[in-house]
Formats: structure tokens, C-alpha cells, sequence
């Protein structure tokens, strides 16, 4: 049984770990999915979607877009940036791209996918993070004040499209498995050690897949959870449970 048959998606930053991770599913579930991310070569790759090359970044890029892909049934808002410090010792431009990515682009790809999708209804996805309102993360000052501003935007969104047909809904998983991950893992200069204290914080032993928050995307993109909007779901292997 294809569960998304019929359904048109798009995920932002499909060009690796959850995004891509998530697009795959989808398409595998019957959608016709649009992979949206800046990594033109990461996404070409991925034959069972459409490919999208497009900077989030760049507002009149996404109106021109999106804009034009008519109407979808799904929007995963999967595309991020880990910031790194403390109110403090943080980059100004950390915490600006933080913004810039985690939050503004958000609210621009929605602006230009929600119009068409009040005609037929449909199904946000916003990601988030366990690092925002839900609990505080050691240097993470950036990451998780965007992460906490990504829930109250959904929360927004649910309320005033209630009516609509329009569900809007966050993810907030824990550490996940990523190409982004061994990145700032190898930043730190000493990535195993840096893996070790990541997976010390988590009750189950173990840092989540890419996967596993997929299929928790596909629920919520799908009519299974045609009665759930502005929930926040916390996929965390334990961490908050703690």
C-alpha cells in the first residue's frame, strides 16, 4: 500500500540525512516528491525525485520557485544549521545564518507552498529540535533559540489554518546520525571522543537514523494523522525522557 499515492511533496534540504532520508520515503510511498536543496550534485543523484537546485537563502529564488511547482499536498521544512556557543563566545554570523536558514527561510518557503495548498489542503512539517523550547543544550545558544522559534511558528500556523484543512506539525529529534554530524564531530579535533560524549547522553546507547525520523515524517505527511496538527514530537531516543 503506497500511502502518499496521488500526493505532491516538497522537502527542503534533501541533499543529505533526514531531508534526503525523508524524500526517499516519500517517493517510495507513491508521492511525487520535489528535492529542494542548494548541493545541485547531492540531489541529482536521487532518481525517484525531482531534483531543485535553489539557495534558501535567497527569498526572491524561493517565491520564483516553489512558486512555480503549483500545488503540493506536503511540505517537509527539513533544511538547518547547527550553530555552535554561548551567548557569549558565539559567531554574530553563526547566530545570523542561524536566523537567516532555521527561521526566515522557513516562513519565506511556506509563504510561497501555502496559498496553493489552502485550495486542497495539506500537511506542514516543520523541523525542529529537542535543543529549543523543550530543553537546554550546552552551547547550542543560536540552534536552539531558532529551534525553539521553528515551534512557535507551527504552533501559529496549526491555529490559524485549523479550518483550512491544513495541518502543520513539528519534529524534534535528538542526535541523528548525518554527513552534517561527522562534520562537527571532526570539528572539535577529536571526533571519537566527540561521538563518545554524544552517545553518553542518550538512554538507548545509541545515536539515532536518518531513517527512523523519516518514518516519523511519513506518518505525519500522511492521512494516518489526518486528526494531528500543532503537536510537537519528540524522537530523541530517551534524551528528554531522562
Amino acid at each position: 500500500m503506497n500511502r502518499l499515492a496521488g500526493k505532491r511533496a516538497i522537502v527542503t534540504g534533501a541533499g543529505q540525512g533526514i531531508g534526503r532520508a525523508s524524500a526517499l520515503r516519500f517517493a517510495a510511498e507513491g508521492a511525487e516528491v520535489f528535492a529542494i536543496d542548494r548541493n545541485e550534485e547531492a540531489i541529482a543523484s536521487m532518481t525517484s525525485c525531482h531534483p531543485v537546485a535553489l539557495d534558501l537563502l535567497d527569498p526572491a529564488a524561493i517565491a520564483s520557485h516553489l512558486g512555480g511547482l503549483g500545488p503540493v499536498d506536503i511540505l517537509f521544512n527539513c533544511a538547518g544549521y547547527v550553530d555552535s556557543g554561548t551567548v557569549l563566545d558565539m559567531a554574530s554570523s553563526g547566530y545570523r545564518l542561524s536566523f537567516a536558514l532555521n527561521v526566515h527561510a522557513m516562513v519565506d518557503v511556506i509563504r510561497a507552498v501555502l496559498p496553493a495548498m489552502l485550495d486542497r489542503g495539506g500537511s506542514i512539517i516543520n523541523m525542529a529540535s529537542v535543543a529549543s523550547s523543550v530543553i537546554g543544550v550546552p552551547n547550542r545558544f543560536a540552534y536552539g533559540t531558532t529551534k525553539a522559534a521553528v515551534i512557535g511558528l507551527s504552533k501559529s500556523i496549526a491555529v490559524d489554518y485549523v479550518t483550512r484543512k491544513i495541518r502543520c506539525n513539528v519534529i524534534c529529534p535528538g542526535t541523528v546520525q548525518s554527513p552534517s554530524l561527522d562534520e562537527r564531530l571532526s570539528a572539535t579535533g577529536d571526533a571519537v571522543a566527540a561521538r563518545a560524549a554524544f552517545v553518553a547522553r542518550q538512554p538507548m546507547g545509541r545515536i539515532g537514523t536518518a531513517e527512523e525520523i523519516a518514518e516519523l515524517a511519513l506518518y505525519l505527511a500522511s492521512d494516518a494523522s489526518a486528526y494531528t496538527t500543532g503537536s510537537v514530537h519528540v524522537i530523541d531516543g530517551g534524551w528528554t525522557a531522562a
